[in-house]
């Protein structure tokens, strides 16, 4: 009875140690097509924040190059997510992009182009929160595919918060 118990116990800890491996995402392969659609969004946004009397929103280069990276990171893992693998975090990507915080992101799948993104992210009432957000003034969205993962089109969207140059530079 006992060498059964210690037999169960040990199937029961390699099991467990077994799906904790399963949490961590594999990576699919090299990067599919993506592009930077932030010119694609960054009318829509402006529009919404008008009309709620908030001011526009401009193309953040970070922003954008961290959108990006993100869609790519979705599409390679054929997953949507924020947070891929047990050690990312969302701070750390932020400022490795150079994103000045405090920072928002926004991921959809499936969407065929922009404006489906951008109206999936109005729909919900997280994501437009983030694009309403009155101390964000910059933008980046980017699409990405991968072949390894059906060629769906994931996007991410990052609000950011760009550093005031001074006059003097």
């Amino acid at each position: 009875m006992t060498s059964r118990r210690t037999f169960l116990a040990g199937t029961a800890a390699l099991s467990l140690a077994a799906l904790a491996g399963c949490t961590t995402t594999e990576v699919l392969g090299p990067p599919g097509s993506g592009s930077d659609e932030t010119e694609a969004v960054l009318g829509l946004v402006n529009q919404l924040r008008r009309s709620r009397g908030l001011g526009p929103l401009s193309r953040d280069p970070a922003a954008a190059k961290a959108a990006l990276s993100q869609a790519d990171r979705m599409a390679k893992a054929g997953k949507m997510a924020h947070l891929i693998g047990l050690t990312d975090s969302f701070l750390n990507r932020m400022k490795s992009q150079g994103v000045s915080l405090p920072a928002a992101e926004n991921i959809a799948v499936g969407q065929a182009d922009a404006a489906k993104a951008y109206d999936a992210w109005f729909r919900s009432p997280k994501h437009l929160e983030n694009m309403l957000g009155p101390r964000y003034t910059g933008l980046g969205v980017a699409v990405m595919r991968n072949p390894k993962s059906g060629n769906h089109p994931y996007w991410a969207m990052v609000l950011s918060t760009p550093p005031v140059l001074s006059a003097g530079g």
